[in-house]
């Protein structure tokens, strides 16, 4: 499936080509503090398959708890987190859906690292719901 995408500010698009199969949720504590969120959502892409159209991201490499470096990807000016990869001559990015115009139809197949899954998670739609943001009153 052929995809495009950008950051939050636009300084940074890209397009794609992705397999639909290969979307999912990553759980461990690492994506929860880079995502600033309970979970990332991703799709693996081989490089040749990915492409920088506007923009160079920021790197930020971090190291996993197993010792592997990943670099992390994202833009300089908004701060979106775009994809991670292997540091050295990455083979494929592990690309952030929630930049891709076509999010909707990137339906996440397998989730990882469940151990670390916040308890909430499972109960999500027994949370109120709102349309649109509520009132908020002083």
């Amino acid at each position: 499936m052929k995809i495009d995408g950008q950051c939050l500010c636009g300084y940074i698009s890209y397009e794609a080509n992705v397999d639909r199969d290969r979307v999912m949720i990553c759980h461990c504590t690492d994506c929860q503090a880079s995502s600033a969120s309970a979970f990332r959502t991703g799709v693996m892409v081989r490089k040749d398959n990915f492409r920088l159209l506007t923009g160079q991201p920021k790197i930020f490499v971090k190291t996993a708890q197993s010792g592997a470096k990943r670099a992390l990807a994202f833009c300089p000016e908004c701060g979106t987190s775009l994809y991670g990869s292997d540091v050295v001559e990455p083979k494929s990015y592990s690309l952030r859906i929630g930049t891709a115009r076509q999010r909707h139809q990137l339906v996440p197949k397998k989730q990882i690292w469940h151990y670390s899954a916040l308890s909430w998670v499972a109960e999500i739609e027994q949370i109120e719901k709102f349309e649109l943001q509520p009132s908020v009153r002083a």
